[in-house]
């Protein structure tokens, strides 16, 4: 069996040296993977002279061990070896001095580098010391550029990136005008995504190009934020406490969110153009509720899942809302996702007197309610009703019942009215 396998890898690797050039250049091109790379050079002579060919190497956590000497010789080998390198990934631990030679090697053709920097714990280098961060200017044509584990206390010395249209930094401790500089070094920036960021507390962000923006801040959700962009379409913001959004924009889809502290203020002009609006967290004063109401009168897609209102730490529930003032606001809503204390609010009889055969939800389609109080039953049910009976084009009404803290009695007879108006209509789904 020995020597079967001996005549099969000889006859393997003839077939490898009478492959054209050609073929053999688009093989290596399509393999990331810096194991099946090192796997290819060892088929044959004429393979391992067509590493330069390489055009992405990927350099996973555990290419191999944790010593930083050990993954900076391999990954150093192979990067040196290649002559046209434009995608460069690496996980596994590395130095400053080893960074700088392989983006030094690779600075005309690099376009995309992703780096696992884990350098949260770093030192301040001083104002005459390059940090880690300093040697990616070494690649001056960079397209994409994602970062994990950042420390951002000082400001990188970036020229501008002028082809850098994507910027993603996951798990960053910046301070505030560190941040805002590495940002002004990106002025051609159409994606930007700062997802786990600690320690900013007043965020401004001015870039003419952006598109898509995505931030996630960590903290007690107390920071101030302020953006100019005119050409941003998509929007999600965790975490602040302040919203400003100046000057014109062509947002298509909006989300705010506040998981740990109360979004106070969101000033976001008209937004004609918004089609997915999403509302999320434990508190929003009612000012800055009403105002993003007030300003998507054109939503198609609405999710508010918000607990409590009140512009104080006290939380309050939500005022009335009136059911027929809201949906003629909103005449092109098609889906609408609302938690409890939204649907309370909905709930009203005054809303409820006004209900006439003139009053309808023409684009409506699918509607989700989750209930978590049997309060006010009786109105409630009402309004399920109504909105069956105005939704002329309702396809969907999905009612979930969850995690009612009154009595036990009164939240199982409210069940039993959602029951029987489950039987009555045949879009009505119980969850």
């Amino acid at each position: 069996m020995a020597q079967a396998m001996d005549i099969d890898d000889v006859y393997l690797a003839g077939i490898m040296e009478v492959l054209p050039d050609a073929v053999v250049q688009y093989m290596l091109s399509s393999i990331r993977n810096a194991r099946d790379v090192a796997i290819c050079a060892c088929v044959c002579q004429r393979w391992r002279e067509a590493m330069v060919h390489v055009r992405s190497l990927y350099f996973p956590r555990t290419v191999c061990d944790e010593k930083i000497n050990q993954s900076d010789a391999v990954v150093n080998r192979m990067v040196l070896s290649t002559s046209s390198l434009e995608e460069l990934i690496v996980y596994c631990p590395f130095s400053g001095k080893s960074l700088l030679a392989w983006l030094s090697h690779t600075s005309k053709t690099l376009k995309h580098l992703e780096l696992r920097m884990d350098n949260l714990g770093e030192k301040n280098p001083g104002p005459n010391c390059p940090s880690t961060l300093d040697y990616i200017a070494s690649s001056p044509h960079l397209e994409s550029l994602k970062l994990w584990g950042v420390s951002l206390k000082q400001l990188p010395a970036w020229n501008p990136f002028i082809k850098l249209h994507t910027l993603e930094v996951v798990g960053v401790r910046a301070q505030d005008t560190a941040l805002y500089n590495m940002l002004l070094a990106c002025p051609m920036l159409k994606n930007l995504a700062l997802l786990g960021c600690d320690g900013a507390k007043v965020v401004d962000i001015e870039l003419k190009h952006l598109e898509q923006c995505r931030l996630d801040f960590y903290g007690i959700g107390d920071c101030f934020l302020n953006i100019t962009a005119p050409k941003l379409q998509v929007f999600e913001i965790q975490g602040a406490a302040w919203i400003r959004l100046r000057g014109d924009h062509s947002l298509r889809q909006l989300s705010i969110a506040n998981n740990a502290g109360k979004v106070s203020k969101v000033e976001c002009g008209r937004l004609s153009d918004l089609e997915s609006l999403s509302m999320r967290g434990v508190q929003w004063s009612w000012d800055a509720i009403d105002t993003v109401l007030q300003s998507a009168t054109e939503v198609k897609n609405l999710v508010m899942k918000i607990e409590f209102s009140g512009d104080t730490d006290r939380l309050l529930p939500f005022p009335e809302i009136n059911l027929v003032d809201f949906f003629t606001s909103h005449p092109r809503l098609t889906n609408f996702e609302v938690h409890g204390a939204m649907f309370a609010a909905l709930s009203q009889k005054n809303s409820l007197l006004r209900l006439d055969d003139s009053f309808s939800m023409p684009c409506l389609e699918e509607i989700s309610i989750t209930v978590r109080s049997p309060l006010n039953a009786d109105q409630k049910m009402t309004t399920l009703e109504s909105l069956v009976k105005h939704g002329r084009q309702l396809r969907r009404l999905t009612v979930r019942v969850s995690q009612m803290k009154n009595c036990q009695e009164t939240a199982d007879k409210f069940f039993e009215k959602v029951l029987r108006f489950k039987q009555r209509s045949h879009i009505v789904i119980i969850e």
